[in-house]
């Protein structure tokens, strides 16, 4: 498929930008997909198993970089970051599955109310005040819920998964840095399956996903020094602002 210049500096803009978004304040990994789905030209399916191969890398780096950091050596996190990934060898297919039953049209509808929805919780992880209510570990049962409901919508959209599951687990009560930390781990598995039932479904466009990928990787890295080192509450309102613009022109694309 030939793309023209400009909508190639796009698809490596959004990659980049959702690099940083993915280890920064989570969600972050919808930007390639919704840049693959407005200039790409590629189905639905195609748009999800070309995003999904780039977050293999992402999680892969961002769940080293939060290990070096110190926040997967907690028990508790890796307990959480074990269940999330447990349960998404369940729900990724499932997600993958659901994503062959959906035309272009309602392909970007449901997208659409995806990235509000995250905008949503991203506000609402952000409103939340700091009164200690925050804890090391939330219950069992709460993250399996948790990690399969995003298992299914990223499997579904092409994700890596913090993109949800940092604002639930936020709002669940688990700190941001741990949230951030489990979420990347969860995502090598979500991404793992899923790009194996892309390719299997011959989904998958690699030179896109190499043109996503590699500025995503190096924003990973940007967004895991913008989450230790700066105030992210401009970064959190920007990317609410976007998804919940976007959101009108992804229904009507």
């Amino acid at each position: 498929m030939n793309l023209d210049t400009t909508h190639l500096v796009l698809l490596a803009v959004a990659g980049l930008l959702g690099g940083i978004g993915i280890t920064a304040i989570g969600p972050g990994g919808v930007l390639p997909t919704i840049g693959l789905f407005l200039f790409s030209g590629l189905t639905p399916a195609g748009v999800a198993g070309t995003a999904i191969v780039t977050h293999v890398a992402t999680g892969l780096l961002g769940t080293a970089a939060y290990a070096r950091s110190g926040q997967l050596r907690d028990p508790g996190t890796r307990r959480c970051a074990a269940a999330l990934a447990g349960v998404a060898l369940v729900g990724a297919p499932l997600g993958v599955l659901c994503n062959t039953l959906v035309a272009g049209r309602g392909f970007g509808i449901l997208l659409a109310c995806a990235v509000v929805v995250t905008g949503i919780l991203v506000w609402v992880r952000d409103r939340r005040a700091p009164d200690g209510a925050e804890r090391a570990h939330i219950p069992l049962g709460r993250t399996v819920l948790i990690g399969f409901v995003v298992a299914v919508v990223a499997g579904l959209f092409g994700l890596g998964g913090p993109m949800l599951s940092v604002p639930l687990l936020v709002v669940a009560g688990l700190p941001v840095l741990s949230s951030l930390a489990a979420a990347q781990a969860q995502s090598i598995v979500i991404a793992s399956v899923g790009t194996v039932a892309y390719v299997l479904h011959g989904s998958v466009d690699w030179r896109l996903a190499a043109l996503v990928g590699i500025p995503e990787l190096a924003g990973v890295l940007i967004g895991w020094r913008i989450a230790h080192a700066l105030p992210a509450r401009r970064l959190k309102y920007a990317m609410v602002a976007f998804l919940l613009a976007s959101a009108p022109f992804l229904a009507l694309h």
